[in-house]
């Protein structure tokens, strides 16, 4: 494994690299090869802004090593495909997923990035018929091409998130139904799940995940934890991190990843 501790996925974390894969995991790594709790998962998981995300308090509560292969920037898409997260689903004794958005997947309407999930790349013909208006070459980030695309026709952008939802649903059954172990759902967010999204914006992550389709996903997992935290703009960080200030607020800070950890050590240490 190799290190390193520059990269403007994550200011001041350390990352690792695993066999097989160009991405970049938060430090410290693990042996995937050996018996081991995995989790799974996008910015969230991977902390950013956050000195101890939730796998390291985990660890803490344990026998079995812990490793995080949560993505900055990922989504369900590098979970299915890369080629290291693959090796270490076979090697654990346990997986933990957490809840990502339905926005950063490849879909019948558009294409996101193989390792930056997050980043569109281009829309289907599917996509530029319902929205002959859109040019859609000023895009570079899903969040803010689905935000135009919801402030410009409610009603059209009502199609492409059923499209989504559906993808979603999709890409998380054949996940679940694939592993041999026992898969726990997290839900780490500032927010709980509800039964439909708001009117007014897009909201935040995990987007377009209704409270039905995360009953639906559980059904086939071996838990569910919810943890909803609200944001606390208040929330001291490292003078390092002061321009992504913004970015790092509408991120589940220290508090609510010390509550998974908690959560989840309950779960996987059974009765």
């Amino acid at each position: 494994m190799s290190f390193e501790t520059r990269g403007a996925v994550a200011p001041d974390h350390p990352t690792t690299s695993y066999p097989g894969s160009v991405l970049r995991f938060r430090a410290p790594g693990g042996d995937p090869t050996r018996a081991h709790v995995l989790c799974l998962g996008g910015t969230e998981t991977f902390g950013r802004f956050v000195a101890e995300p939730y796998p390291s308090g985990l660890a803490d509560r344990l026998r079995t090593p812990v490793i995080n292969m949560g993505v900055a920037g990922g989504g369900l898409d590098v979970v299915l495909n890369d080629p290291a997260i693959a090796d270490a689903c076979r090697a654990a004794t346990a997986i933990v997923l957490q809840v990502q958005g339905a926005q950063n997947l490849s879909n019948r309407l558009y294409t996101v990035h193989p390792r930056r999930n997050d980043r569109f790349v281009s829309a289907s013909a599917m996509l530029r018929t319902i929205y002959r208006d859109v040019d859609f070459t000023e895009f570079h980030f899903t969040r803010h091409m689905l935000d135009h695309l919801r402030t410009l026709s409610p009603d059209r952008f009502a199609i492409v998130r059923h499209e989504l939802r559906l993808a979603w649903l999709a890409r998380m059954k054949r996940f679940l139904s694939d592993m041999p172990v026992p898969v726990h759902l997290l839900w780490l967010s500032c927010r709980v799940p509800r039964p439909e999204d708001p009117l007014d914006d897009l909201g935040a992550e995990p987007l377009f995940i209704t409270s039905d389709m995360l009953e639906e996903a559980a059904e086939q997992a071996a838990s569910l934890s919810v943890v909803a935290v609200p944001n606390r703009p208040e929330r001291p960080m490292a003078a390092s991190m002061a321009a992504e200030a913004a970015a790092a607020r509408i991120l589940p800070g220290p508090d609510a990843h010390a509550e998974a950890a908690v959560a989840l050590a309950r779960v996987l240490e059974g009765p």
